[in-house]
């Protein structure tokens, strides 16, 4: 599974809501300008994430978006599925079951495929927005402002 600009991008703006939870809305075009992603591919991403209930919006001139819980309690995984969908390198695989193997029982390589998958979700599940946002603290301890790599 390759994770696209749309992941990328989404978890990196979900960071940036991380590392100021607490302060109240970020309006997008703050999000946007920290992260160097186009106001409107951002307003689409967000969109999305706001209707999975992952962020809350806020309207009016000291509006913007937060995130719906802490951080501790957000993983990558969440982020990730809302924006990319299931996490799988192979359709026959996938999370929900959507797309059934129809050679299930005589696929060799079925197997690598689902410890795979297993292996992938366990990271992505497994870390939270709150590890992430440790993560962007200690390596940009002393900077004013952070343009944050994933």
């Amino acid at each position: 599974m390759r994770i696209s600009t749309k992941g990328e991008y989404g978890l990196r703006a979900m960071l940036d809501l991380a590392l100021h939870y607490g302060e109240g809305p970020i309006s997008l075009r703050t999000i946007a300008e920290r992260q160097d992603i186009s106001d409107h591919y951002l307003e689409q991403l967000m969109a999305s994430l706001r209707k999975a209930g992952l962020v809350t919006s806020v309207r009016g001139a000291q509006g913007g978006y937060q995130l719906a819980k802490d951080p501790q309690q957000m993983t990558v995984g969440e982020v990730i599925r809302v924006l990319e969908g299931p996490i799988s390198p192979m359709a026959c695989v996938d999370e929900d079951d959507s797309e059934p193997c129809r050679q299930q029982e005589g696929c060799a390589t079925r197997e690598l495929w689902k410890r795979l998958r297993d292996s992938m979700t366990d990271v992505l599940d497994s870390t939270t927005l709150e590890d992430l946002k440790q993560r962007a603290l200690a390596m940009n301890s002393g900077a004013d402002s952070f343009m944050y790599h994933i």
